[in-house]
């Protein structure tokens, strides 16, 4: 399996990816774009996938490059990109890459990982990489902003999640199929966090022929202290660390968010 969550592996991902989002009622695409605007450009997207983010931020005037390692999600992006005027389409830049491994030739004012794919590393040396690379990328004034989600506790230790699960109703594609979308958790290795977790895609074609298609990918879940260790022995230096995308203090709810604005230390 790749380290991109899977994306690469299974490209039919790419075709549902927004579609599943459109229900998640996401509140990270102001809380981006926000900071995007209070920080500076250009800004550089980690895992930028379909331009969830990126495109919103592009159309409020910011210059944004998005690296992904998908080219399933880079041609999502670049099809959405295609209907939005040519002064939105000249901020952006496009490059397929690993996050972590990557030499762009250039520093950027903000870099950002919404959407957790800094938790699709699954070692320490993967992620240590990934930081040092997004370091040597950010201006000595710029802003890094790591998004991962606060590991819950209960949730940890809740064996029914090894069963399929889902709350989302199903949904239509423009090609007539219709989509449910379940999930479960089959497996974990607590000794190293990692989470191995399954998105599962109940398909009925228009010709009422069915098929399962199941994206596998693994996450690595990390608590806030260990990711503070892992920030500072990286350069970085904590500016805000918030519960939630209103920009809420780390605490307010459980188990909330882990949002990072840090620095160059």
């Amino acid at each position: 399996m790749d380290s991109a969550g899977g994306y690469v592996d299974y490209e039919f991902v790419s075709d549902f990816y927004d579609r599943v989002n459109e229900f998640r009622n996401e509140k990270d695409i102001p809380f981006f774009v926000d900071m995007a605007k209070q920080i500076g450009e250009p800004v550089l997207e980690i895992g930028c996938g379909s331009g969830r983010v990126l495109v919103p931020t592009a159309k409020a005037g910011i210059e944004i490059v998005g690296l992904d390692l998908s080219n399933a999600m880079l041609a999502k992006c670049r099809e959405k990109l295609s209907s939005e005027p040519v002064d939105v389409q000249n901020r952006v830049e496009l490059l397929k890459a690993d996050m972590r491994d990557f030499d762009l030739g250039r520093t950027f004012k903000l870099i950002t990982t919404p959407f957790r794919p800094f938790q699709h590393l699954t070692t320490v040396k993967d992620q240590i990489k990934c930081l040092n690379a997004i370091r040597r990328h950010l201006d000595n004034d710029g802003r890094f902003i790591l998004d991962i989600f606060n590991p819950s506790i209960p949730y940890l230790a809740d064996e029914t999640r090894k069963e399929e699960s889902g709350e989302m109703p199903e949904f239509e594609m423009p090609d007539g199929r219709k989509v449910l979308l379940r999930s479960r958790v089959p497996q974990q290795d607590f000794a190293n966090q990692v989470l191995d977790c399954e998105m599962i895609y109940y398909v009925t074609h228009p010709d009422c022929k069915k098929e399962r298609l199941v994206h596998s990918f693994q996450m690595r879940y990390i608590f806030r202290f260990e990711a503070e260790h892992l920030l500072a022995n990286c350069g970085f230096e904590i500016e805000n660390l918030y519960g939630d995308f209103d920009k809420s203090p780390f605490g307010t709810n459980y188990p909330g968010e882990l949002i990072f604005v840090t620095r160059r230390a």
